[in-house]
């Protein structure tokens, strides 16, 4: 039996603002959701999942399609991006590689 996730209302409202830019990118470059998802190698199905919004396709899929479109996930530039992705590994890089388990139940009840 498979097994369902809830998600927050939070991620629901994200993943529906993200699936309306892609649609409305799509519809503002002339593209059908057939084009689109052949030039995205993926179904028309997942397409329509990602437009409104499920949880389901993954995550490169989504960022991938976003991109075609011209949705920007980030607010910077493909240079601003690779400096802060390289600003990042330099902190990764400082803290320890693992992280222990506290023993404490962490109360994650919103």
């Amino acid at each position: 039996m498979k097994r369902t996730r809830s998600y927050s209302r939070v991620t629901k409202q994200a993943l529906s603002i993200l699936g309306k830019l892609v649609k409305l990118g799509r519809m503002e470059r002339g593209l059908t959701a057939a084009e689109l998802a052949e030039r995205a190698g993926i179904t028309r199905k997942t397409l329509r999942r990602i437009e409104y919004g499920e949880p389901g396709p993954e995550i490169g899929t989504v960022f991938e399609v976003a991109a075609l479109v011209g949705v920007r996930l980030f607010e910077f530039d493909e240079r601003t991006l690779a400096m802060h992705n390289a600003r990042l590994d330099e902190k990764l890089t400082l803290l320890p590689k693992s992280v222990r388990s506290s023993g404490r139940e962490v109360d994650d009840d919103f």
